[in-house]
């Protein structure tokens, strides 16, 4: 299969572009470009000029932001097709946080010049780039507000609920999440330390509200994880 068609067919995937014809789709495949990175790969730092989009085609790639202090928070852990690098892409300003691959991973890569010709064929795009940036600032808020009104207990239990969400086998009475981060890297999402999670997660285990095993965990009682999460 040529570039162009796996392209286009990644791209279809995505809720960016998703409903696009045929044609407009080959051709952003064909202004794309295919990158590799290996894991703990940089692909962009906080304050990087940003020209492009990315489309994760592979692996997974973590998106965080970091203080003058050398804090750091991650913020989302994001897998194929999900897309990211679309503020930059609307101002083509700094880049507003750090990317890095998570494991071995493939990026499809637009550039800004191809991404706003498209735009102009087809401006619709840009009601779905305003919903997509608008999910970024809501994700933001909840952020925010979490660290302000949740403690870390319930921080956590939200934290395992939202990857539920997103990652459970569908139709499972008891949701299995593979968790794509370290306890480290979630103790950085929610802004804890990793002694605290990890006793946090063993607490959660004890009173029987989730079993795990390595980086697989199993979700027994959401309800009372609910209830921790303040939901």
């Amino acid at each position: 299969m040529s570039h162009e068609i796996s392209a286009a067919n990644l791209l279809a995937q995505t809720r960016l572009f998703a409903g696009l014809d045929t044609e407009t789709l080959r051709g952003l495949g064909e202004a794309s470009v295919m990158r590799r990175y290996r894991r703990g790969q940089i692909i962009f730092a906080q304050g990087d000029p940003g020209d492009s989009l990315f489309i994760v085609a592979e692996g997974r790639v973590k998106v965080m932001v970091g203080s003058a202090e050398g804090d750091e928070m991650v913020l989302v852990s994001l897998g194929p097709p999900e897309t990211f690098g679309e503020l930059a892409l609307v101002d083509g300003g700094e880049r507003s946080a750090t990317v890095e691959a998570s494991e071995p991973t493939e990026l499809l890569v637009l550039t800004r010049s191809a991404f706003f010709d498209l735009l102009h064929k087809r401006p619709p795009l840009v009601d779905t780039l305003l919903g997509r940036l608008g999910a970024l600032i809501r994700r933001l808020t909840d952020q925010m507000s979490d660290l302000v009104f949740l403690d870390l207990n319930g921080r956590v239990a939200k934290l395992l609920l939202g990857l539920a969400a997103e990652r459970a086998q569908s139709g499972a009475e008891s949701p299995l999440i593979d968790l794509p981060f370290t306890q480290t890297e979630i103790a950085h999402m929610v802004g804890g330390s990793r002694q605290s999670v990890n006793q946090i997660l063993r607490s959660f285990e004890a009173a029987g509200f989730i079993e795990i095993s390595g980086h697989t965990v199993r979700l027994l009682r959401a309800e009372a994880l609910r209830r921790r999460a303040g939901a």
